[in-house]
């Protein structure tokens, strides 16, 4: 009927300090990518494609760190991380739909990019607004179906032992360690489905990537590289922070040894990648910045 979430009970000395930390992280994300949003909505200059996806990556973030956040606060505040079956599932159905969105979205970021750099002269063309609302739509309903399947499988286990899971939501990894029987197959399924929406965004970036570097080697001006390679950085830099955590979680081989490290990863990227997000790029882009200063005293 319920799970337990362990969380962070192995330092109850520290409870109320990662509450203080935590909370003050949400806020920082919530109003960061607030910002964000606001600025690329109202913002003239800033009415391009490369904004439009900027600010769905910061509405994004806001709904993907508050899957399992404010339940983490609540498990710290009243000492308790009994969670229903009903709400485990749910919670992690939507974290796992938010995930596979972000996933494609920053594949569609660089591949903004890639059209903006290698090919200008028809990114009007390619990337017009009908274009670029298709691609967000895609993005955000496109890995639904599956995680919704996948949920579905993983909640139909047996769970005939321990309901203690030990994590601070409801992930798969920890949750499969609790069934029962044979779940060879269910561990493929993670792992095609890893591939399926880690993987392969991963290696069209890559690609992407690839081309925008060969393009920009072959500009003849030095400031023209150092423009076009700033208008990227925050993107790569956001990129690896996200991949490298969750590839590291999701598909290397699992051990009851490294249960203390999956927990810090996924603090990687479920909390701190959503708060540095708006950081790397206010930081970053100097269009960014400027906006922010007419909104900001």
């Amino acid at each position: 009927m319920e799970f337990v979430l362990l969380g962070f009970t192995d330092i109850p000395q520290y409870q109320w300090f990662l509450f203080g930390i935590f909370l003050v992280i949400y806020v920082i994300i919530l109003l960061g990518n607030g910002i964000i949003i606001l600025i690329t909505r109202v913002d003239a200059t800033l009415q391009t494609p490369m904004y439009f996806f900027l600010g769905n990556f910061s509405f994004l973030e806001i709904c993907y760190v508050s899957v399992t956040l404010p339940r983490m606060l609540m498990d710290l505040w009243t000492q308790r991380g009994t969670i229903s079956f009903f709400t485990c599932a749910t919670q992690m159905c939507f974290f796992l739909i938010l995930g596979a969105t972000e996933c494609f979205l920053l594949a569609v970021m660089a591949y903004d990019r890639c059209v903006a750099i290698c090919d200008p002269l028809h990114y009007p063309l390619l990337m017009r607004p009908q274009v670029c609302v298709g691609l967000v739509v895609a993005s955000w309903i496109s890995g639904a179906p599956v995680q919704i399947g996948q949920t579905c499988q993983i909640f139909s286990l047996p769970f005939c032992g321990s309901n203690t899971i030990n994590h601070f939501f409801c992930d798969i990894p920890p949750l499969l360690k609790l069934a029962c029987g044979d779940i060879f197959v269910n561990e493929m399924v993670v792992y095609i489905f890893g591939i399926l929406f880690v993987t392969v965004p991963f290696l069209l970036i890559l690609g992407f990537y690839i081309r925008i570097i060969s393009t920009i080697l072959k500009l003849p001006a030095n400031t023209g590289r150092t423009k076009a390679f700033s208008t990227c950085s925050s993107h790569i830099t956001v990129v690896l922070l996200f991949y490298g955590s969750a590839t590291v979680t999701y598909l290397k081989p699992k051990s009851d040894e490294h249960e203390g490290l999956d927990k810090l990863l996924s603090l990687f990227y479920t909390i701190l990648t959503p708060m540095f997000n708006p950081i790397i790029y206010s930081l970053r882009n100097k269009d960014v910045r400027k906006a922010m200063r007419k909104f900001l005293p």
